[in-house]
């Protein structure tokens, strides 16, 4: 595959930090080629996308966020992982496929989103037919989802805070919620609401997740009053509970601890208060055990 032009002054995601990717990393420290920690069958993902069986999951090293209670920091954070090229990712793909999974689930691809267009137009020339998801911290440009299209079936979205000034204490973004907020626009506009198959796993659609924090420190009823609002009552909500301290979690009283029921609680009121009729539910788990060894 030739040179990707656009990676010699690389504003591919909203830091737009400019640097040559050839020559040196930005924000989310990873270069031009695609490095990725590991690759599987993956059953830990919501039921409409993991399914029967199981999702194939890519999981990219690197972050264009610094979220100091990330429970992938080994990849996000620490970059653990390894190198690959465009033709040897879209290989992944396939394989993946072949192994029977429902379908291809790109973990953090935000900043490698002109490595990874040029992977899936590649992987859907050699026979890739299986929906793919884009499994994001929705810390998107619209002007690069906008080039994704045709080419993501599912966008699986964080939406991380309801307030820059969280979002800029917590993951080093202080613009998180604007920047957000139209990205999800943008991915709505695109595939729409989740569209189930007869065996209720997704065809199609926008997800939203919203990771529950500890004393609120994301505002969840702020972000669920404006999905009611901008997104609406359809859209399909994932609340989850499994937030747990790690990282450098430590660094603030208000994350360097589990979650607990009552604050849980609180949230899946919120949710019955803004009528969304699509929300899966958790029992309250704060472990790692759902999270992949990415140790390597």
């Amino acid at each position: 595959m030739g040179e990707i032009s656009e990676l010699l002054n690389c504003r591919m995601c909203p830091r737009e930090c400019g640097v040559n990717r050839y020559l040196q990393t930005g924000f989310c420290r990873m270069g031009s080629e695609l490095k990725i920690n590991t690759w599987q069958k993956h059953f830990g993902e919501e039921p409409f996308v993991s399914g029967t069986q199981g999702s194939g999951t890519i999981f990219f090293s690197g972050c264009n966020l610094s979220c100091l209670f990330c429970q992938n920091y080994l990849i996000s954070q620490l970059g653990h992982g390894k190198e690959y090229s465009i033709a040897q990712t879209a290989d992944i793909m396939l394989q993946l496929q072949n192994e029977g999974v429902h379908n291809i689930n790109l973990v953090t691809p935000t900043h490698f989103s002109l490595q990874l267009r040029e992977a899936l137009l590649l992987a859907r020339k050699q026979g890739l037919t299986i929906p793919v998801v884009w499994n994001t911290n929705s810390y998107e440009n619209v002007e690069m989802l906008k080039r994704l299209e045709g080419l993501v079936d599912i966008f699986l979205a964080d939406f991380k805070y309801g307030t820059n000034t969280a979002a800029s204490k917590y993951s080093q973004a202080d613009n998180y919620f604007d920047i957000a907020a139209a990205a999800v626009n943008e991915m709505l506009r695109q595939v729409g609401h989740i569209k189930l198959d007869d065996d209720d796993i997704a065809r199609k659609g926008l997800a939203v997740r919203l990771l529950v924090l500890p004393e609120d420190a994301n505002s969840t009823e702020f972000i669920l009053q404006w999905l009611a609002e901008n997104i609406g009552n359809d859209l399909y909500i994932s609340l989850m509970s499994q937030y747990y301290p790690t990282w450098q979690a430590a660094k603030y009283p208000e994350t360097a601890r589990s979650l607990n029921t009552e604050e849980y609680e609180a949230a899946v009121e919120l949710v019955e208060k803004y009528n969304f009729e699509n929300c899966l539910i958790q029992e309250l788990s704060p472990s790692a055990d759902w999270t992949p060894d990415f140790t390597i």
